[in-house]
């Protein structure tokens, strides 16, 4: 059967994403990753990966991982992921993916890692403490995506730099052993809308890992919740504009804006229109009935599947079965092209 649904595989452009879990979901990650995730079934082939490897780059407490790759596979189910339709797995279920990584660190140079600027954020002031892991995290990224030839990656912005180490990697190990074998691959052009940020500071992206749980709006919280977050959201004194412009130099009211207009699948400019003139206090009314309607059956079905583990354990090694199909061939190949077998 997995060979079957592997071969199905072959059709279209293949896609890959994943995400780590490393804390509660959000509507951030909903917004700017799930629901186009979800959405993209339609048209190609695609592999949604919960990223444990990554998640450990910094120390996780083991039972808290466990329980979160598990809360991770749940949210993406909730989001319109299917995981008959699309490969759904987590990340060491599948081993392949390790050992790519290290051939793409011997393909890998110093100086392009040593550019990643994603590493420099997280390591901050400390870098001399922080993992190797986290230091070639890129490569790994680059693993994930290529052990399996896709050759479309939804990202956002802050991973774009990682997007581009895989296509030189890709390049790279075509050049050195003058094969065609790895695509490069292309970006997936995220909607309008998708950046979604802390509803504390309109200038920073919302996270898991903000302190406060104010900042965002997790996908497991109730309808009460979200309201209250979202009526504490800050603001600015200023009514709506009637124009994206005059949103310019106000982040928080534009993030809630934008907040709006990616639940209702309406152009900003349209929401603009709609709510010109009217104050945040009654802006801020509709968004909340806004977002319970459309979150209300993701944290529902959430916690339904949280409470079955064992339905969620069984979906997951199936897909890491249908995932280690695709990507043994792929990884014999790479042996042979680098001289490992003959």
């Amino acid at each position: 059967m997995a060979n079957d649904q592997s071969k199905k595989m072959k059709a279209r452009e293949r896609v890959f994403s994943g995400a780590q879990p490393t804390g509660n979901m959000h509507l951030g990650n909903y917004l700017g990753a799930f629901r186009n995730w979800a959405r993209m079934q339609a048209d190609y082939d695609c592999i949604y990966c919960v990223v444990d490897l990554h998640a450990i780059t910094t120390f996780q407490d083991p039972e808290t991982l466990r329980d979160n790759v598990r809360d991770a596979a749940a949210a993406y189910i909730a989001s319109g992921i299917d995981p008959e339709a699309s490969i759904l797995f987590s990340q060491s279920q599948v081993p392949a993916h390790a050992e790519l990584a290290w051939i793409f660190n011997c393909v890998a140079r110093l100086g392009w890692l040593n550019r990643m600027t994603q590493f420099k954020d997280k390591a901050g002031k400390h870098k001399e403490r922080a993992s190797v892991g986290l230091y070639i995290y890129p490569t790994l990224m680059a693993a994930d995506i290529l052990l399996y030839k896709a050759t479309r990656v939804p990202v956002g912005q802050d991973q774009k730099q990682h997007l581009e180490l895989t296509r030189d990697i890709a390049q790279k190990f075509n050049n050195d052993f003058g094969v065609d074998f790895f695509p490069i691959v292309e970006p997936a052009i995220l909607e309008e809308g998708a950046r979604i940020m802390s509803l504390r500071d309109g200038r920073q992206k919302m996270s898991k890992s903000d302190p406060s749980d104010y900042s965002r709006i997790n996908l497991t919280d109730d309808a009460g919740a979200i309201a209250k977050k979202i009526r504490k959201a800050r603001t600015d004194a200023d009514p709506i504009p009637d124009n994206l412009e005059a949103l310019k130099d106000r982040p928080e009211a534009l993030n809630l804006v934008t907040i709006y207009s990616a639940l209702a699948d309406l152009p900003l400019k349209r929401v603009c229109q709609e709510f010109s003139g009217k104050g945040f206090a009654e802006f801020k009314a509709a968004l909340s009935e806004l977002a319970v309607e459309k979150l209300a059956p993701i944290t529902a079905e959430m916690s339904r599947l949280k409470g079955d583990p064992a339905y969620i354990d069984g979906i997951l090694a199936a897909g890491a079965e249908r995932a280690n199909d695709l990507a043994a061939p792929i990884l014999k190949e790479v042996h042979r092209i680098i001289g490992l077998t003959s």
